[in-house]
């Protein structure tokens, strides 16, 4: 039986863990946290489980909160062009068949799938890790994997400049709030998603918390943006505060549905990040020369606004139990890990030129003129939006059409055509 070490009990290395173990793999997980210490712990920037992912988890009996999240069929995306330009939006279906998406505490999360793991078989060890116990790891199991990124050990990973344009700091804050007013009409479970060229991005979803469902709210400006107002690093209500100052200023319509929030608990529902996109070289050299595979956040860094952290998290965990199947009893050597992540990255590339789109867009400050046309389209004809919507499902779709302005324009004609407009 084949020995896998996984290094950190996060969404991708967990998804992985459980895949493996099915698989019939003697797989141990080492993280520096126990189930209870992630469960009490504070909040992390949330994810969408979106329509592919939450069957893909469903696939591995992983899915255990749809009956108790709240679903989330249909998105609202505002635009706000600044220079006094009226406010742009239109609304689209999150999946097809009425499928939906879910966003759950990572907290919830990671420590259900953590004790589930266990349970099943496979071992954990609570207790942080240097490079040099990956070294003396390296003697006792055919592979590593390392699934979390930050401090000594992501220093094994160089980042990767040929697959990425270039770093653009973000500056992240988010808050869990109860007593939102819904929109007039409308459910109360729709994803709002808003961008202003005059400051940054706002999301603003349903969410299963530690404490029930609420709501999350987070925004995302490039370091020292208007929306970068956190340098002194205020307390929870303070920071909620100022984000419904902004909210007001920048964004009215989702200042009228959260005027009222309040925060879920005073102490671990609010956070503030700091966060720099970027790729990294999926291979790491250990000090005897021992090789290493980093998998989906370590060396995958997105734009939180675009939603796809978990997406690109899913992929690569589907992606890695694939290619090491595939691999039987053959020595898992650098020529693996290599191709083991290119296979990857055949979706991780689409979803990164979807973020670096997001990101270099508004840092201009304005839209590309083919979205002006595009949302145009989307607020005409429902086919366009859920097209649009539907993209940060399978982001590749968007090389067919909203990234490149001809073929962006020619979509737009071909609909136009079909309903006679």
């Amino acid at each position: 039986m084949r020995k896998i070490l996984i290094i950190g009990a996060g969404h991708a290395g967990l998804h992985l863990a459980h895949g493996l173990l099915t698989e019939g793999y003697d797989v141990t997980v080492i993280t520096g946290q126990s189930s209870m210490e992630i469960r009490t712990g504070r909040a992390s920037i949330s994810q969408f489980t979106l329509p592919t992912a939450l069957n893909y988890e469903r696939g591995h009996n992983l899915d255990f909160w749809s009956a108790l999240s709240p679903q989330i069929r249909d998105q609202r995306v505002h635009l706000y062009p600044g220079a006094d330009r009226p406010v742009l939006s239109f609304a689209g279906r999150t999946g097809k068949d009425n499928d939906y998406m879910v966003s759950v505490d990572r907290r919830v999360k990671m420590a259900d799938w953590l004790e589930y793991f266990e349970d099943r078989g496979g071992k954990v060890v609570i207790h942080g890790v240097t490079v040099t116990d990956l070294d003396y790891f390296s003697r006792m199991f055919d592979l590593i994997i390392v699934a979390v990124g930050h401090g000594e050990l992501g220093q094994l990973f160089d980042r990767d400049e040929s697959r990425f344009s270039g770093a653009r700091p973000r500056s992240i804050a988010q808050a869990y709030i109860y007593d939102v007013w819904p929109e007039d009409g409308a459910d109360e479970n729709i994803g709002w998603a808003a961008s202003a060229a005059e400051a940054g991005n706002i999301g603003f979803l349903p969410i299963l918390s530690q404490e029930g469902p609420c709501h999350a709210m987070f925004m995302v400006d490039k370091r020292g943006g208007p929306m970068d107002a956190w340098p002194d690093r205020p307390g929870p209500e303070e920071q909620l505060r100022r984000m419904k100052d902004l909210t007001r200023q920048y964004t009215p319509e989702y200042f009228e549905r959260i005027k009222d929030a309040v925060l879920i608990d005073g102490k671990n529902s609010a956070l503030i990040e700091d966060l720099t996109p970027q790729v990294r070289n999926p291979v790491g050299t250990l000090p005897s020369g021992g090789k290493v595979l980093g998998m989906a956040d370590v060396v995958v860094t997105m734009d939180p606004y675009v939603g796809q952290s978990w997406n690109n998290s899913t992929r690569c965990a589907k992606a890695y139990l694939e290619s090491i199947i595939e691999h039987g009893d053959r020595e898992f050597d650098e020529e693996f890990l290599v191709r083991t992540f290119d296979r990857f990255w055949e979706f991780g590339l689409h979803n990164q030129l979807w973020s670096e789109m997001n990101s270099t867009m508004w840092d201009a400050g304005d839209l590309p003129p083919h979205f002006y046309e595009l949302i145009d389209g989307a607020q005409k004809f429902p086919e366009v939006a859920d097209r649009w919507i539907q993209g940060w499902d399978y982001p590749p779709d968007y090389g067919e059409w909203l990234l490149d302005p001809e073929k962006a324009l020619a979509y737009l004609a071909e609909v136009r055509a079909r309903h006679g407009a």
